[in-house]
């Protein structure tokens, strides 16, 4: 059977992508940030989608060297963790109401919109556990592991980036075909209110 890395096979590389679809494609956190920050602009939400991506990464790294199984196994930090992470979303919705994180010139800061989206994601203890769950299955054990899982975790992000741009540039049209109308101003509390919830959502969860 063929393999694309020892002890890695073809069909179960094609399984995990399959699964990563699946999930991918349910809604969450991460749509719904790139979601509300595409109504603003096009480059804002796919840069905003390619740093949840590279959180991805951030995940998958952890995963493979063992640091979200301390996540799992001290509740305190998963806590603390979870805590920053919910507050960071908040203070981005609270940013938007005051119509300075959601303010059309947020456009031309690409790295923000990049660092913002690598920051909500990598924020999410939930993510790195649900990665340290999936990846083990599907890389296995002995030798090689790490490497396994880092592929992967790859394939993940790659995917993810790609569903995430294509909901962007879906958005980034809503966001222009209204941005002459009386609702352009309510965009920045949908996007900050959507943004509060999640992070409270978080939180309480």
């Amino acid at each position: 059977m063929p393999e694309l890395l020892a002890g890695l096979t073809t069909t179960t590389y094609l399984a995990f992508c399959g699964a990563a679809v699946a999930l991918i494609l349910t809604p969450g956190p991460d749509t719904m940030y790139v979601l509300a920050r595409g109504m603003q602009g096009r480059g804002v939400g796919v840069r905003s989608a390619l740093g949840i991506s590279t959180g991805v990464l951030v995940h998958t790294a952890a995963a493979a060297f063992g640091l979200a199984a301390l996540l799992r196994a001290a509740p305190t930090a998963y806590r603390v963790v979870k805590y920053v992470g919910a507050l960071y979303l908040v203070y981005l919705g609270v940013s938007a109401l005051r119509n300075d994180e959601f303010d059309p010139t947020v456009g031309t800061d690409p790295e923000g919109s990049f660092r913002r989206g690598v920051f909500v994601n990598a924020l999410n203890p939930k993510v790195a556990l649900f990665f340290l769950s999936l990846l083990p299955g599907f890389a296995g054990t002995g030798s090689g592991a790490d490497a396994r899982m880092l592929l992967l975790g790859a394939t993940y992000a790659g995917l993810t980036a790609v569903y995430l741009s294509v909901v962007a540039l879906g958005s980034g049209r809503i966001g222009r075909a209204l941005e002459s109308s009386r609702f352009s101003s309510g965009l920045n509390w949908l996007g900050g209110g959507v943004m509060v919830a999640l992070g409270v959502g978080v939180a309480v969860e």
